[in-house]
């Protein structure tokens, strides 16, 4: 008796997922916090070197310290600001650091 002849199918015939081309996609990245940021970012600019952002954690839509600070230094690398940040009990502060040249 012959075996039947098993093919493997094609990756391509049992695919779940359309495929689409890459040069189509938007490469940026647009969490939940994006508006959030954008607006920090622009106060951030306009903002001189010898002043910080006060923001109140109880006004930043539940967003935990943690997750907050993660979300402005992505937001502030994407656009090229370098920062600092501190916190306390209620307010998180973000300021433009000066490049230091040694």
């Amino acid at each position: 008796m012959k075996k039947a002849n098993k093919e493997k199918p094609s990756a391509l015939s049992t695919s779940k997922y359309r495929q689409v081309k890459v040069t189509g996609l938007r490469r940026g990245r647009r969490g939940k916090h994006h508006k959030l940021m954008v607006g920090i970012i622009d106060e951030l600019r306009a903002a001189p070197l010898d002043a910080a952002l006060e923001i109140p954690l109880g006004q930043v839509g539940g967003i935990g310290l943690a997750n907050l600070r993660s979300a402005v230094h992505r937001a502030s690398s994407s656009a090229g600001i370098a920062i600092a940040t501190l916190a306390d009990k209620d307010k998180f502060y973000v300021w433009k650091k000066r490049f230091s040249v040694h």
